[in-house]
């Protein structure tokens, strides 16, 4: 089915959050793009899983904070599923807190958004992840580069971790000493 006057087919979203009002304005957003249809909605983790599996979305637009799973360990649970690769998550959040950024990552997000973003912001983040683009919040996008920079001075990269030119989504950031654990924050599986 094409999305009319486009001759493309939309791209297939499900909207997360444990908040209804957010999920309605969050829909109706969405819906008034003619190349973007919601197909689902959920108020949980678990109930998003369970929606990935069963419709099958372009990419779920995930927030955070919910009860009984949040959004960082079911974007996790989705990464993980072999049957669930061509979802691709967007975590949208209140929260501006690097924690939620390097989770969001380390789970295996395409995108990390602030629900302040404007309503073309947020078409276009979700136009990008489906495309296989991956995005941060400008908000949050200089702290993790100054994170990553000061990281980078500290250890310097290993010759065995170079990227090459045009060697999109090997690059993979170790911030251990920011996160206080042994995970890297991004492992180049950006879904």
């Amino acid at each position: 089915m094409s999305a009319p006057g486009t001759g493309t087919t939309p791209v297939r979203v499900v909207v997360v959050d444990d908040q209804a009002t957010i999920r309605l304005g969050l829909r109706m957003i969405l819906d008034n793009e003619p190349d973007v249809t919601v197909v689902g909605e959920a108020g949980d983790g678990e109930t998003a899983v369970a929606m990935a599996r069963a419709l099958r979305p372009d990419v779920l637009l995930m927030d955070v904070r919910m009860p009984r799973l949040d959004g960082i360990e079911a974007t996790a649970r989705i990464v993980a599923d072999p049957e669930l690769a061509a979802v691709r998550t967007l975590v949208l959040t209140t929260f501006d807190d690097d924690e939620y950024v390097y989770g969001a990552l380390r789970a295996g997000a395409a995108g990390f958004l602030l629900k302040d973003a404007d309503p073309q912001s947020l078409v276009d983040a979700v136009h990008r992840v489906h495309a296989g683009d991956s995005l941060l919040d400008p908000a949050v996008t200089g702290r993790i580069i100054s994170t990553y920079v000061e990281l980078a001075r500290q250890a310097p990269l290993a010759a065995s971790d170079a990227v090459e030119p045009g060697d999109r989504g090997a690059c993979r950031v170790d911030t251990s000493a920011a996160a206080g654990d042994e995970e890297s924050v991004a492992r180049g599986r950006g879904r």
